[in-house]
């Protein structure tokens, strides 16, 4: 378990558990976001729409179309100098910068053409093999899911 239970973001993937530390010194709207999500129950049943070997998991569109997010308007971009690198979670967004809003992938390998276009949120600390083993695809035919995002400080 993290020290810091408020910024560590557990996932029960289908797969296994996965934990992530969130980064408020990166991005403290996003993480806000993620944690108001989390609470709300948004991300449970959710699945990972597009899931491209080497590359990264795509997920939290409630739809599962890629196209969806949550009904909270959208963030303002929280770009930093931080390398989108093997288990980074960044916000997923349109080609405008400031769309972000509930989607959000992980970085399965180094993906730095991503730096300072993508607000990066958290960082897995636990559990990418549960990441490695969601099902390929965009959209993958039997798609993997997040059975449950909780905050740690609520567990």
């Amino acid at each position: 378990m993290a020290d810091d239970a408020e910024n560590t973001l557990i996932l029960t993937l289908d797969t296994g558990p996965v934990t992530i530390r969130l980064r408020p010194d990166l991005a403290p709207g996003h993480v806000e976001r993620i944690k108001e999500l989390a609470r709300e129950g948004f991300y449970d049943g959710v699945v990972f729409h597009r899931v491209i070997p080497g590359f990264m998991a795509q997920g939290g569109d409630p739809t599962g179309s890629g196209m969806g997010g949550s009904k909270k308007p959208d963030l303002k971009a929280e770009f930093s100098r931080e390398p989108h690198l093997r288990g980074v979670c960044s916000m997923a967004r349109s080609s405008n910068p400031n769309s972000a809003n509930s989607q959000f992938f992980i970085c399965f390998d180094d993906a730095t053409f991503l730096d300072g276009q993508y607000t990066v949120w958290g960082e897995v600390t636990d559990g990418m093999d549960a990441v490695d083993a969601l099902p390929k695809g965009e959209p993958p035919r039997e798609p993997g899911k997040i059975v449950t995002a909780r905050v740690a400080a609520d567990v």
